[in-house]
């Protein structure tokens, strides 16, 4: 038992009641009780397989290779669709959780099973993504940006290019990338 675990879910003002059953359950399973990211988070030979985490709506439990998983169920929820590797189980209550705690037991002994196996999620590389319109240019005019940003790790380039391609308006977008034009410099990420 991780004492900042214990803290954490001591001082949780909203899904108490649900990390905690999670947590019980996760437990069980021999896995190692970490605290990242300000969440629980279980480990297999230091590797994540599962946090427990909290939102306005829900509470989740997610498996960092869930989309390596069968999901037989098919209630592994995918957060949102940039998110290539990751799954949620999502609940609103203590009951949903006992409904489906001999499933959630399942889907953890399969991830424990699929780090063991030491089975690998193939991501999208930088080059998979759609360059945004008008940052191409901005970037064949400026060899100096050009650098900068190929040599920014590839989460930070990916972090930036989803950023500005979600801009519906060119205009939006351009001021977007202007915008963000000296933290590329600077070798800074979207949100460093």
């Amino acid at each position: 038992m991780n004492p900042k675990v214990i803290q954490f879910l001591s001082k949780a003002k909203k899904w108490q009641d649900e990390m905690t059953l999670l947590r019980e359950i996760i437990t069980e399973c021999d896995l190692e009780e970490d605290f990242k990211w300000m969440h629980p988070c279980y480990t297999l030979n230091n590797a994540n397989i599962v946090l427990i985490h909290g939102f306005k709506d829900y509470c989740a439990l997610l498996f960092f290779k869930g989309v390596l998983m069968k999901d037989e169920k098919g209630i592994l929820i995918q957060q949102t669709e940039n998110v290539q590797d990751r799954r949620q189980l999502r609940f609103k209550n203590t009951a949903e959780i006992e409904k489906l705690e001999s499933v959630i037991r399942e889907y953890i002994q399969e991830a424990i099973a699929i780090e063991k196996a030491g089975l690998k999620v193939v991501m999208k590389t930088t080059a998979q993504y759609q360059m945004p319109e008008g940052f191409q240019t901005v970037l064949e005019d400026m060899s100096e940006l050009k650098e900068a940003f190929y040599s920014l790790t590839p989460g930070r380039q990916k972090a930036y290019l989803l950023y500005f391609s979600s801009a519906k308006q060119a205009k939006t977008r351009e001021a977007r990338i202007e915008k963000y034009i000296p933290k590329i410099l600077d070798g800074k990420g979207l949100d460093d």
